[in-house]
């Protein structure tokens, strides 16, 4: 039997990248993976992907900086599938290459919404159907930017500083829950999030597949613990 078999794993910004990878990770262990992003066009892509290679998965569009709609996103899971095993906080949005005090506020609000304000929104939409399961986990995509200095990127680096921190406190609200909470704080990644006239070769970056494995390690360990936090780095500098 798949190591997920009958769980429902919800992934953000599942159109593409890491999510994309992670979400057909999900699906090959079994679980009934529940794609969210904006692109509908793109989340299709990923189902029929999905569903080509035998596995399960549904399409939810939804904008995660929207409080409705991420209160209708937890709502059509209780609704539909009455569980949610595992989410995967993923979507996440950059401006790079600007000094903070050239960033414009638009673009300082659209980072700290879509890559703090959304997690805390979809843990509160779905962390309920957890606690009342007394099971599940939660894994918030940070980066090593949440760690160290990002020179003109620092909104990116503020906003996964601060779902660190997020991460953490609300691991420590839910393990009474038996409910396990996660991050994993990856480097350069080889997708279109990144900035291409960076210089860095894609060949040495870490491939989006490399972060759904650690994902599948955190959510098939044994029960009587749980990973805080991955840092995960190429073996070569890109």
């Amino acid at each position: 039997m798949p190591a997920l078999d009958s769980q429902v794993a919800v992934v953000t910004g599942a159109a593409r990248g890491a999510g994309e990878a992670i979400a057909c990770k999900l699906a090959s262990l079994g679980a009934h993976v529940l794609l969210a992003a904006r692109d509908v066009e793109r989340l299709t892509a990923v189902q029929h992907a999905i569903q080509k290679s035998g596995g399960s998965a549904t399409v939810l569009p939804c904008d995660l900086i929207d409080t409705a709609a991420v209160a209708r996103l937890g709502e059509k899971v209780a609704g539909d599938f009455r569980r949610c095993d595992i989410l995967v906080n993923n979507a996440a949005v950059a401006f790079g290459g600007t000094p903070l005090h050239e960033l414009s506020p638009d673009d300082w609000d659209r980072t700290l919404q879509t890559n703090l304000r959304g997690p805390y929104l979809t843990i509160r939409a779905l962390a309920p159907l957890m606690i009342a399961a007394r099971s599940g986990h939660i894994i918030n995509i940070s980066s090593l930017a949440g760690r160290n200095p990002l020179p003109n990127n620092a909104a990116y680096a503020a906003s996964k500083w601060g779902l660190n921190g997020l991460t953490y406190s609300v691991a420590e609200e839910l393990r009474q829950y038996n409910v396990r909470v996660s991050a994993i704080a990856p480097g350069s990644i080889n997708t279109d999030f990144a900035d291409p006239t960076s210089g860095k070769d894609p060949r040495k970056k870490l491939q989006p597949n490399d972060i759904a494995a650690v994902v599948e390690t955190i959510v098939t360990q044994a029960p009587q613990s749980f990973i805080s936090e991955v840092l995960i780095r190429p073996t070569q500098k890109p």
